[in-house]
């Protein structure tokens, strides 16, 4: 598995607060903004994760369009608005510093759906039952 943050200890309290305190604000414009993206048109974004730089002025957003159609189109969509939706931000959040936004790809839902359906399958399921 990669290394998910610069740390050996993971992030700070600092880090995780910042991180949470931009994705609600971006789950907020993301509900309330109209985009001139095509791509974005009418397309529920969920925000599952934001990390955040030890310094605050980079964040990577891990987003994904509800139901997971046209992820890689909307995630290209969601980095070429990334400059107007850090300024929309910047009215939402009291930070020092807006971040620069960098928007992922979450891969957590499909990888959940790959587990339910292996627990699914009769010998994992028969293994798993109690006797």
């Amino acid at each position: 598995m990669s290394k998910r943050f610069s740390s050996e200890k993971g992030p700070s309290q600092r880090q995780l607060r910042a991180g949470e305190l931009i994705r609600h604000a971006l789950v907020e414009i993301f509900q309330r903004e109209d985009f001139r993206e095509p791509a974005l048109a009418g397309v529920s974004i969920t925000v599952s994760e934001v990390r955040v730089s030890p310094d605050l002025k980079n964040a990577s957003v891990f987003a994904s369009p509800l139901g997971g159609e046209r992820q890689d189109e909307v995630v290209v969509a969601l980095n070429h608005a990334a400059a107007h939706i850090r300024g929309l931000l910047g009215k939402k959040i009291d930070l020092k510093f807006t971040p620069s936004l960098k928007f992922l790809s979450d891969e957590t839902f499909a990888e959940a759906q790959k587990i339910d359906r292996l627990l699914a399958q009769p010998q994992v399921a028969r293994d798993l039952s109690d006797k």
